[in-house]
């Protein structure tokens, strides 16, 4: 008999960091660990410990005091709540490089979303075959929802095109999407959408990248000059301005 009882209501920051946890349990799984305390769980994926015992809280798991957190148990608990005790098909619209890329990742197979299907719009590109997978045309992607029991969308198209696509598998009745196209969309609120933008990733990085730079040369006693400061090489002229160190200050011949 199912359980009757109303789901738990889990907030949505700790949903974003169940899939972090899991990485971590599978590791420890596949290394034959049999417990893990809630420190050695935080060090793995990056938080506190008082936040995984928050978070998996919410799973109704409190472990054992002394003993820590059942591995193998906390894995079955993490993957029901994250839907992963079944398999989503996914269906790929876009298939140039970056489509390509994801079409033959076998980490999507692995952890139960396999790829049921490769769309296009292309018509050179349409027909091709993709390891086991003909690549169709988007134009029948409600049969294709249809057929395979298409439960996600990814979207790996230019950014032009991402709206037409997000509209499209949105009509064909698919009601979680996936975009890796460099661009906003939007979607009904019964639609799930999560969005990854590889160029944002980097230019935090970037930003993160010329901070530890900065500091470096800080550290050094190559930072910034302070204001008012003469720049590198250069000296104050009375009267204001800057002027080469070494230069003749004015009229006469050079001092000895």
């Amino acid at each position: 008999m199912a359980d009757a009882r109303p789901a738990r209501r889990i907030p949505e920051a700790t949903v974003t960091r169940l899939p972090v946890y899991l990485r971590s349990l599978y590791e420890l799984a596949e290394a034959r660990t049999a417990t893990i305390s809630s420190e050695r769980l935080a060090e793995m994926a990056g938080v506190n410990a008082a936040k995984v015992r928050k978070d998996l809280s919410y799973l109704g798991s409190y472990g054992t005091r002394g003993v820590g957190y059942d591995v193998q148990y906390l894995l079955f608990q993490m993957s029901r709540e994250l839907g992963l005790t079944q398999d989503w098909p996914v269906v790929i619209v876009g298939v140039g490089n970056l489509g390509h890329a994801l079409a033959n990742y076998r980490g999507f197979g692995d952890r139960g979303f396999p790829v049921a299907a490769l769309v296009d719009a292309d018509p050179a590109r349409v027909g091709e075959q993709l390891g086991p997978l003909r690549i169709r045309h988007v134009d029948e992607l409600p049969a294709i929802v249809g057929e395979l029991g298409v439960a996600i969308g990814v979207v790996a198209t230019p950014a032009p095109a991402a709206q037409e696509v997000v509209d499209r598998l949105v009509a064909a009745g698919v009601r979680s999407i996936l975009n890796f196209a460099p661009a906003s969309v939007v979607v009904p609120e019964t639609v799930s959408l999560r969005k990854v933008d590889l160029a944002v990733e980097l230019q935090i990085l970037s930003f993160y990248q010329q901070r530890s730079q900065g500091e470096s040369a800080a550290d050094a006693g190559c930072g910034p000059p302070l204001p008012g400061a003469a720049p590198p090489g250069r000296a104050l002229v009375p009267g204001g301005g800057w002027r080469p160190r070494g230069a003749r200050e004015g009229p006469g011949p050079p001092r000895r």
